[in-house]
């Protein structure tokens, strides 16, 4: 469903990466890693379409994802390093928010359900300014439990969870993905979902320059 063709991105002068190329279907995972300033944040941010590559292309289902923005945006989810979260507002009322923008129906008592999964009991209805960089990240990550988009693209989404939040965001990736759904995701984390049977790219500087 994702095909990733002949991509090459610079950023400036400098040459990033070129010649990747992948395809992922239904029901697996692509762990992407390498070294920092390797180019991993600017390859998953091509392909959610928020970076035009210098050379190649990125297809959903066939066809170009330039052609197709919203219908490609619609079935994506894409959680970036930064957590997306407005200071001023609740977590609660971050998660309906972000749940408005992405076209889901959710009930605020939902809300308070999946957040308390997500291990923020007591600390629901307070400002995201206040909370930690844990706890911020949960109710960033609570968009996962609640999202229908069949594509995941993942930046580190593991950062500054404590072990039983890893736990239960590894179960969440890996329950998607079994029920058919795509993800591509980067870590620098040992974490037991990347060291299963998924696929691996890994981005980095060969003698040559090249990926």
């Amino acid at each position: 469903m994702l095909e990733v063709l002949n991509l090459q991105c610079t950023r400036g002068d400098r040459h990033l990466f070129s010649g990747v190329g992948f395809t992922l279907s239904e029901g697996e995972l692509l762990h992407l890693y390498g070294h920092n300033g390797s180019g991993k944040t600017t390859l998953m941010r091509t392909l959610c379409g928020l970076v035009a590559p210098t050379e190649g292309e990125v297809r959903w289902k066939g066809e170009p994802i330039r052609g197709q923005r919203d219908e490609f945006a619609a079935e994506l989810l894409y959680l970036g390093h930064k957590n997306g979260l407005k200071d001023d507002l609740t977590g609660i009322e971050n998660l309906l928010v972000a749940c408005r923008m992405a076209g889901l129906a959710l009930r605020e008592e939902q809300a308070w359900e999946v957040l308390e999964r997500m291990g923020l009991r007591g600390h629901e209805d307070l400002p995201a300014r206040v909370l930690s960089q844990g706890q911020q990240k949960r109710v960033a990550l609570a968009r996962l439990l609640l999202s229908k988009a069949p594509l995941w693209i993942l930046d580190e989404p593991f950062v500054g969870l404590d072990v039983a939040a890893v736990a239960l965001l590894e179960q969440v990736i890996a329950d998607h993905v079994a029920a058919g759904g795509l993800v591509v995701l980067t870590t620098h984390q040992e974490v037991a979902l990347t060291s299963g049977k998924v696929k691996k790219l890994r981005l980095g500087w060969k003698e040559d320059g090249h990926v």
